[in-house]
């Protein structure tokens, strides 16, 4: 069995077992946290962006009258989209993972655009 202390050679010197450079260097748990945040960022950011342009698009729909049942299904699959890109950033920061990384001021603009898009929706009166 050997034992935990150096070895030593039998004139006195130690012997210094080489080691690569970067393992001198202190770990930095948070420079782990902030990488991992930049890349979870990218698919919370696109998809709250691709959430508020369907919201604008729900929104800047305007029927031409009670008859014009082709706007009001553009305004219904409009939120619709808008909801579902919403509900992924929220299903995606609900894993206990992500939220260990990332807080809750991530994901509040999608929650936002969600709830408007689900009020656009209600009230298209289709």
């Amino acid at each position: 069995m050997r034992s935990s202390n150096p070895s030593h050679t039998g004139d006195g010197q130690k012997i210094v077992h080489s080691r690569h450079p970067t393992d001198d260097r202190p770990h930095h748990p948070h420079g782990d946290r902030r990488l991992l945040r930049v890349i979870l960022a990218v698919p919370v950011v696109l998809l709250t962006v691709v959430s508020a342009f369907f919201l604008w698009l729900a929104v800047n729909t305007r029927p031409d009258g009670d008859w014009d049942q082709a706007a009001y299904g553009g305004i219904e699959l409009g939120s619709a989209l808008a909801v579902v890109s919403a509900g992924a950033v929220g299903a995606l920061w609900l894993a206990p993972s992500v939220r260990r990384v990332m807080w809750w001021p991530w994901v509040v603009p999608a929650v936002v655009l969600g709830v408007a898009a689900v009020a656009r929706w209600v009230s298209s009166g289709a």
